[in-house]
């Protein structure tokens, strides 16, 4: 069964949550003019993107090519490029630093120790992100609160260094995001279709089963709960900001 049939289930209150993800999206861009969305090319960040034309924002589109994506997750990027009619920029690890990691700790390094793997990603994520980012005041994300315990209380707008961190979804079901996908028809990565619903890395990405988180397919080989690489780490409560649409925040029931 493909993904889009098996979880295509919006919440009673879908029309609501896109309507405030795209006023959220244009108050963003209003008050933040440097913006770029940092994409997986996963079915968030696909929902995510096409929010962003939706809301006639003005943002590029980033991804981290760590040299240890799938096929199915580069294929996903002319798709980008051919419908909107943007140039996705892609940044990658610096290679002297991948060629004397592998050297010293082999292909394989990330099973070893959560150090290891943690090392790994942030060579071939974490630095690429740093150049990424430099020069824009905001970034936008595809984080939602259902992924994982550890995603449960992700600031829709958290204030980091130098910027802003936006997460317009934060609220959506994955129910919600395969009924927006097939509302507009978009691209998906057909890893979806056999299981996958968090994509990273190949070494570190696997198929879930029934009854699995979100993210249990990551790093599965860790007994950590908090399993990240490093790119959405959680930062103190003081660190959220106030939600920038004010006109559409719930009343206290």
């Amino acid at each position: 069964m493909k993904a889009l049939d098996l979880y295509n289930k919006p919440s009673s209150d879908f029309a609501a949550k896109v309507e405030r993800s795209i006023a959220l999206l244009r108050e963003t861009a209003a008050s933040h003019p440097r913006l770029t969305q940092a994409s997986s090319l996963g079915a968030e960040d696909m929902v995510v993107t096409h929010l962003m034309h939706l809301a006639g924002i003005d943002a590029s589109v980033f991804v981290l090519e760590t040299g240890k994506l799938h096929a199915e997750t580069l294929a996903v990027i002319p798709k980008i490029e051919q419908r909107y009619g943007i140039s996705v920029q892609v940044f990658r690890p610096k290679q002297e630093s991948v060629i004397h990691f592998v050297r010293k700790n082999g292909e394989e390094a990330m099973y070893q120790s959560i150090e290891l793997r943690k090392a790994c990603c942030d060579i071939r994520k974490m630095e690429p992100l740093a150049r990424a980012l430099a020069g824009h005041d905001g970034w936008i994300t595809g984080l939602r609160r259902e992924q994982s315990n550890a995603r449960a209380e992700v600031g829709e707008v958290v204030q980091e260094p130098g910027r802003i961190k936006v997460s317009p979804i934060v609220e959506w079901t994955w129910g919600d995001v395969w009924h927006f996908i097939a509302l507009h028809q978009l691209d998906t990565n057909a890893l979806h279709d056999q299981f996958y619903p968090s994509i990273g890395c190949a070494p570190c990405t696997r198929a879930i089963s029934v009854g699995e988180d979100f993210r249990a397919g990551r790093w599965w080989w860790e007994q950590e709960s908090a399993k990240e690489c490093g790119l959405h780490v959680q930062p103190a409560a003081s660190s959220l900001v106030p939600p920038l649409v004010s006109s559409l925040e719930r009343t206290p029931s």
